[in-house]
């Protein structure tokens, strides 16, 4: 880690200058990226459920319910379906952020993260980094899933390329509201069954697995009007198709709401943690 509270910059004893401050910011970040992959990889269990669920997710969703789920979609049920998983998996991988930061805090790995001479932001950034890269690693593989059992873009590389890019960008976003409650609650079983009760409700009433005209009508002015529907529909007209900038500027000004309340309340939390 790099220690800030003495330095020599250039010969000249001093405090640093912004632009050295941010490059010990990024390596200390950076570092903590490396240790949070490094847990990551070298728990295997841990790894495969990660992957796991959403791809059983795939499976039951394309072969048991998909022939009951009447859809307009060019290619049928399965590519309605996949920008919906692609969504609701980046979305679940907050469960994780969450998890990870209560349990650290618990045990006393964040107070000795803090009492370090290393970038305050540091902690938070290397954990939103992390997940940002488990996230990628994991949509890829669903992708590869997808298209075994029938999925196809149909829009083009570029298009293709922006539904994933998104699709990271909402789970991080996600990731926010998760370090906070995860920092916030400090206790692991307590942040998952919170996470249940909010995530689970916010994916399932959304255009992700079935047409929202399908849900009864008191349903539908929710469903029709929140984050999620706004990403999954902007993800879905981007692989295969349609309308796209109501819904993209909806998405961008949903997911814009959701860092700006969302990210000073995380770093307050952690400031608090103890």
């Amino acid at each position: 880690m790099t220690a800030i509270a003495s330095t020599t910059v250039a010969g000249h004893q001093g405090d640093p200058g912004l632009v050295t401050r941010a490059r010990w910011a990024m390596s200390d970040t950076l570092a903590i990226t490396r240790r949070n992959l490094l847990v990551w990889m070298r728990v295997p269990a841990y790894l495969v459920f990660t992957v796991i669920q959403p791809v059983m997710f795939v499976l039951l969703f394309r072969y048991v319910f998909g022939g009951a789920i009447p859809v307009r979609t060019t290619g049928g049920y399965v590519n309605f379906l996949m920008p919906g998983i692609i969504g609701q998996t980046a979305a679940f991988a907050s469960f994780g952020t969450a998890i990870a930061l209560a349990q650290e805090l618990k045990k006393g790995v964040i107070d000795r993260l803090r009492s370090m001479p290393m970038a305050r932001s540091a902690v938070l950034a290397g954990r939103l980094v992390a997940d940002s890269g488990r996230m990628f690693i994991t949509i890829m593989i669903l992708l590869g899933v997808g298209y075994a059992v029938g999925f196809r873009f149909t829009n083009g590389a570029g298009p293709a390329i922006a539904m994933v890019v998104l699709a990271t960008v909402f789970g991080i976003a996600i990731c926010c509201i998760a370090a906070y409650t995860g920092l916030a609650i400090g206790d692991e079983e307590s942040v998952q069954a919170f996470g249940l009760i909010w995530l689970f409700p916010l994916t399932f009433l959304s255009s992700a697995f079935v047409p929202i005209y399908t849900m009864p009508g008191w349903l539908q002015a929710f469903a029709n009007n929140q984050p999620v529907t706004y990403v999954i529909d902007t993800m879905r007209a981007l692989a295969l198709g349609g309308p796209i900038a109501a819904n993209l500027w909806k998405s961008i000004a949903s997911l814009a709401g959701i860092f700006v309340v969302f990210l000073p309340l995380a770093v307050r939390a952690y400031r608090r943690a103890s």
